[in-house]
């Protein structure tokens, strides 16, 4: 009788996830945005399916100025925003993953101007923080409520003696063993490199190889680990390529550079965000000035890269795109034409196609997805 028992609790189980694979699961979607002059604009939460593409809204938060990046933490009830202005700031939120809704905690500097980039650690310990004009970058204190100690680590970066160019801290990535934050700096062609202490009151310090230069000029922007967390990619936003790095132990050791543009492109290019697929078989880059496209990369066992193909189609100004957790839709943030487009995804081939289906949000910036259960 237990075996019998046993067998139709099995059995139950298994249609029970049979039945909500084939109805897709539904997830959060939450998207920064710049501020309009109207002051109706800042955070949104959708809900999105994962196996129909279908949206629908679900809240609102206003009174942040350029909410243009967020985090949100590992056990998604806290959510942190930049607010790209002078003196910038970061904010920080409660969030119910069950509701979609916010609620305000608090705000400290964010050390600098321009905020554009943020991040927490697993452990709800630390958010770090990249300020684009001044070129510095942030280590804030986490309390347990989730609110943000307003005294912070603030870290500035500076050019060579030789250099014309000024500093532009662009991005503040976590490692996968999160024991080290790489800052990409567009401004000085480098990913610098920090050990992270959670226990010392100088929670960053530089790592015994400090930082990883890349082709003068070249601008690095945003930076993704694969999911075996030993391959990284970073794009170079001036440059419109992508350089593959080998990583272990906070060291970044140069495998590949490719192009993002096509042979016959002319013309001024801007590439922005860059992406790996679920499943790591495929990484995406975006593009935007005169080219406005996705570019697709094969990713193969050792980590090299080589040409899939490009969508131009309904792309505008991709400042920031998103794969959903499936791996079935990859969703654009047009923040020139005020909607995120939602691509169909070809899991085989890693082509994306239009699915006809769209979320119209003022200058959408920052896309990022949530389980809601």
């Amino acid at each position: 009788m237990r075996t019998i028992a046993l067998f139709a609790v099995f059995i139950s189980l298994t249609l029970l996830a049979n039945a909500q694979s084939k109805k897709g699961k539904d997830y959060n979607l939450i998207v920064g945005t710049y501020t309009n002059k109207e002051k109706t604009n800042g955070i949104h939460v959708y809900s999105f399916n994962t196996k129909t593409g279908q949206s629908s809204f679900r809240s609102k938060t206003l009174g942040i100025r350029n909410p243009s990046y967020l985090a949100v933490s590992k056990d998604r009830k806290n959510l942190y925003s930049v607010s790209e202005v002078d003196n910038g700031t970061i904010q920080a939120f409660s969030f119910n993953a069950q509701t979609g809704e916010l609620g305000f905690l608090n705000s400290v500097s964010s050390g600098g101007d321009g905020p554009c980039y943020v991040s927490v650690n697993d452990k709800k310990e630390l958010v770090f923080a990249a300020n684009y004009d001044s070129g510095s970058i942030a280590a804030i204190r986490v309390e347990e409520n989730g609110s943000l100690n307003p005294d912070i680590q603030k870290i500035q970066h500076e050019a060579s003696s030789d250099s014309k160019s000024k500093p532009h801290a662009h991005a503040a990535v976590l490692t996968p063993d999160g024991h080290y934050l790489l800052a990409a700096d567009l401004g000085i062609d480098q990913v610098k490199t920090y050990e992270i202490n959670p226990a010392s009151s100088q929670a960053l310090i530089p790592a015994k190889v400090p930082y990883k230069s890349v082709s003068k000029g070249g601008g690095p922007r945003h930076l993704t680990f694969h999911p075996n967390g030993r391959f990284a990619y970073l794009i170079l936003e001036m440059g419109a390529s992508i350089v593959g790095f080998d990583y272990k132990d906070g060291k970044l050791e140069t495998k590949q550079t490719v192009s993002m543009l096509s042979s016959e492109f002319k013309g001024s290019v801007e590439a922005a965000d860059i992406h790996i697929s679920p499943d790591g078989k495929f990484l995406y880059g975006s593009n935007r000035a005169d080219a406005n496209e996705i570019v697709i990369y094969s990713i193969a066992k050792n980590g090299i890269l080589k040409y899939a193909g490009r969508q131009t189609t309904n792309i505008h100004t991709p400042r920031n795109f998103v794969i959903d957790p499936s791996g079935n839709f990859l969703l654009v943030g047009n923040s020139a034409s005020n909607e995120i487009m939602i691509f169909k995804r070809n899991k085989k081939s890693g082509l994306i196609s239009p699915s006809g289906q769209k979320i119209i949000v003022d200058k959408p910036v920052c896309l990022k997805f949530v389980a809601i259960d």
